[in-house]
């Protein structure tokens, strides 16, 4: 089916279930938070597409997308010590943010890959992976990681000043 081993079509399944929990939580909350129900299927269907990526070998063996694989579960970790810890201080927030933002990124680089070097079938819309489209396409997801982040940031930030106005406030009434 599409050229996929059986493994394959099961790390397709999941990884199209951690976009979609992507997806909604970006679109409900502007952020993959792990504390909702989204926010925690992203995360282990991420885990799961990482994990279950190691047993391809259709280009060969080791290779890039296992690299991006392990990059993806080490800024996975990145993002679990920030949100559970102090150890990055006020900074704390915006790592955890930004990391999950930054994994589902690294979906959508074999995402768009597979797809356009699959689909349609008999016919894909590029000839392989090295394709000149697809660098200019990971370059556009670039730019909107970058312009998310620092919306994301905006918004934490906006979010700490209300509250230590509030903190104030509250201070110089009682």
């Amino acid at each position: 089916m599409y050229g996929l081993t059986f493994l394959g079509i099961i790390h397709t399944a999941i990884s199209l279930v951690a976009v979609a929990a992507g997806l909604i939580a970006f679109l409900r909350s502007g952020a993959i938070l792990p504390a909702t129900r989204t926010g925690q299927v992203y995360i282990v269907t991420t885990i799961l597409t990482c994990l279950t990526g190691f047993g391809i070998f259709q280009h060969g063996g080791f290779g890039k997308p296992h690299m991006l694989g392990v990059a993806t579960l080490l800024v996975l970790l990145v993002a679990a010590v920030a949100g559970r810890s102090k150890l990055l201080g006020r900074a704390s927030p915006y790592v955890e943010t930004m990391a999950y933002s930054t994994t589902f990124f690294f979906h959508m680089i074999p995402g768009v890959t597979e797809t356009t070097t699959r689909l349609p079938l008999g016919a894909p819309l590029l000839p392989n992976a090295e394709a000149p489209e697809l660098q200019m396409a990971a370059g556009v997801m670039f730019l909107l990681l970058l312009a998310g982040c620092a919306w994301q940031g905006y918004r934490l930030h906006a979010r700490r000043a209300a509250l230590a106005a509030r903190s104030v406030a509250a201070q110089a009434a009682g």
